[in-house]
């Protein structure tokens, strides 16, 4: 059974253990892509610097935000943009996709992370008010409907411990699932090829596959098993 199609209960290990047996066999593929992808940002961060300079000669340091010399950041998929559309298209009237980004500016450098004060969560995705908590909820309800959290329960409520999801791989769930149109999904391909990431996309196909040929396996030696005749003597009642 594909993972996608567990309950939400034990959806980690659905994900996890899957994942985990067939790493040796896709760690090749997304290593590689991942040697390509740092080549080419190292090539693209000197023709931006070589761009600012030419462009932007005179403008003071002190205004510049940069991940190594500035504190305060974390590490977001570059796809995350065209995923939030995904996710507020299939939220209209009440877009989450801003929600997914504030977890993953708060996450520290983890996909794990703990909501001890959920009314701060609210305000930074823009909920205010009296209801401004229950209509945050809804919205992570709906990001874990569309597989780009898991959650469990703990001192703060229902969303105390959040595991983000790799939003590539839940986007793929939804494309899968029919949740995703044709012209997004294209751009968010299209991306993940640029950035180097498109080896995610397989691995999940290979995680699929490799579940689908364990439960035919386990299919099979049930139904071998059911279909053995019984050669057990029957030991005669005692009278």
């Amino acid at each position: 059974m594909p993972f996608y199609d567990v309950p939400n209960a034990s959806l980690f290990h659905a994900i996890t253990y899957p994942i985990m047996a067939i790493h040796d066999a896709i760690k090749g593929k997304v290593m590689a892509n991942g040697r390509q992808a740092t080549a080419r940002r190292m090539k693209m961060a000197e023709r931006s610097q070589q761009q600012m300079a030419l462009h932007f000669p005179d403008f003071p340091p002190s205004f510049i935000w940069h991940r190594k010399t500035n504190d305060g950041f974390t590490t977001v998929p570059r796809t995350l943009p065209i995923v939030m559309q995904a996710i507020d298209m299939q939220s209209k009237g009440q877009p989450a996709g801003h929600t997914l980004f504030c977890l993953w500016a708060r996450s520290p450098d983890n996909p794990c992370l703990v909501i001890e004060n959920p009314a701060t969560f609210a305000a930074e995705a823009g909920f205010l008010g009296e209801r401004a908590v229950d209509t945050w909820r809804k919205r992570m309800k709906k990001l874990r409907d569309l597989l780009m959290i898991q959650t469990k329960p703990g001192p703060s409520g229902e969303f105390h411990y959040i595991l983000l999801v790799n939003p590539n791989a839940a986007v793929e769930w939804m494309k899968a699932k029919g949740m995703v149109q044709d012209g997004i999904y294209a751009r968010f391909v299209d991306r993940l090829m640029e950035v180097g990431a498109y080896g995610e996309i397989e691995a999940v196909h290979e995680c699929w596959n490799a579940q689908k040929a364990a439960s035919d396996a386990a299919a099979a030696a049930a139904a071998a098993e059911k279909a053995a005749p019984d050669t057990g003597q029957t030991e005669p009642k005692s009278t």
